[in-house]
């Protein structure tokens, strides 16, 4: 008979277990601290969407649209598409669900998003996201809010000394349609030496062309007019309320004049945190605001702020959290005797108690496998102890044992 195959993992797909786990759950434990302390409400939304929804909000012609999407027709003949990020849901939400209600409207979410595109390190195709968006404010405050949850998160995460704060301003639509003419006008001059996808950009998006990552175009990029030129009296009073904003906070940062956001719904404050420490991909978290996109769903004009971070990158770079231990593990020899200690494991764990029962092999064999669950306490049930109503209590690291009744053992263990 032929040996069945064993089925792998979809590439770039992963399965996680034990430290790499237990890191992942550190991050978004961090992530829904300090979203209390910020009064983000927790939202839900779909892993599926219209494919509409994603193909308006982050354009026909991007790579995620065009090359990336986990899209496809379901049984009803709708094409609908596997999120690829968090913020197009929300604001669909926002839209259909009635949420414009509570605006300002401040959330945040987190779990898995869908790219198809080459893993590398820290970067899978299915990969979880934090996400945090502040709609329905347009005033700067509101961007140093969502930059200030940002910082916080990284702080408790103890990544404020190895992260960067890079910040810039696309300014209002006045400003940006002034600057892209600019842009265009500058590369259109250089055309010839620009990276073959840059000059696939140069009339949809020149913008992009500023953070190509082809070395030949950064001479260019570096030549090329700044923002600065053209923010109207406006943008550049927003972008000094937000800078001014952020030293009130004591948060420092670093202008980064190349730093863009290629779809024209962003406006104003574009920010990211980046690392040295993760080689090419330096990103931790990045976002902006993006006051057109509410609009191009078909909603009124809606301002709004927000970011994303991968957990995966995060969770590379935090230190391993403490291991979760079992306080005790119950050992029981016999029929009855392993009857009271399901009634027991079940009074511990009711009692807030972590705990567990070694219930194969013999004696020696089961307080093996206590000690080596990592468990400060073995709980210790033979026909004697049935028969006393009083079980064997070991501390593991002393090695002391005593007998308690069975009743004050949930006591005993906390004290």
């Amino acid at each position: 008979m032929a040996k069945t195959e064993t089925p792998q993992p979809v590439r770039g797909m992963q399965s996680l277990l034990g430290a790499e786990a237990d890191r992942m759950a550190a991050v978004v434990a961090a992530f829904d601290r300090v979203r209390r302390l910020f009064g983000f409400k927790r939202v839900e939304v779909p892993v599926l969407e219209p494919t509409a929804v994603f193909a308006r909000s982050l354009g026909e012609t991007t790579d995620v649209v065009s090359k990336e999407m986990y899209s496809f027709d379901d049984k009803g003949g709708d094409s609908v598409t596997m999120r690829p990020e968090f913020t197009a849901g929300i604001a669909r939400a926002y839209l259909s669900e009635g949420w414009q209600q509570y605006a300002p409207l401040k959330v945040a979410t987190h779990g898995p998003a869908f790219r198809y595109e080459r893993p590398q390190k820290g970067r899978f195709r299915q990969f979880h996201q934090l996400d945090a968006e502040i709609i329905g404010a347009a005033e700067p405050q509101a961007d140093v809010e969502a930059i200030a949850f940002a910082a916080q998160l990284l702080g408790e995460l103890g990544l404020a000394e190895r992260s960067t704060l890079r910040l810039n301003t696309l300014g209002d639509p006045e400003t940006r349609q002034k600057w892209r003419d600019a842009l265009h006008a500058h590369f259109s001059k250089h055309q010839k030496e620009l990276s073959e996808d840059s000059r696939s950009r140069l009339d949809r998006n020149p913008l992009r062309i500023l953070d190509s990552k082809a070395h030949q175009d950064w001479p260019i990029a570096d030549s090329a007019p700044g923002i600065d030129e053209f923010l109207t009296s406006e943008a550049g009073a927003f972008f000094e309320a937000v800078t001014k904003g952020l030293d009130s906070a004591g948060i420092a940062w670093v202008r980064e004049p190349r730093l863009v956001r290629g779809l024209d719904y962003y406006r104003h404050t574009a920010f990211e945190f980046v690392t040295q420490e993760l080689g090419a991909q330096s990103q931790l978290l990045g976002g902006g605001r993006y006051d057109g996109l509410v609009e191009a769903l078909g909603g009124p004009h809606t301002p709004a702020i927000g970011w994303a971070a991968g957990i995966e990158r995060l969770a590379m770079m935090i230190e391993e959290p403490e291991v979760e231990q079992i306080e005790a593990v119950l050992v029981p020899l016999g029929d009855a005797a392993e009857q009271l200690a399901g009634r027991l494991l079940s009074d511990l764990r009711g009692a807030g108690i972590a705990a567990d029962m070694a219930y194969r092999g013999n004696m020696k064999k089961r307080l093996q496998r206590a000690n080596a669950s990592g468990a400060r306490f073995a709980v210790i049930l033979g026909d004697d102890e049935v028969a006393s109503g009083l079980a064997q209590l070991k501390n593991l690291e002393s090695g002391e044992q005593r007998a308690i009744a069975f009743d004050s053992v949930a006591e005993a263990l906390r004290s």
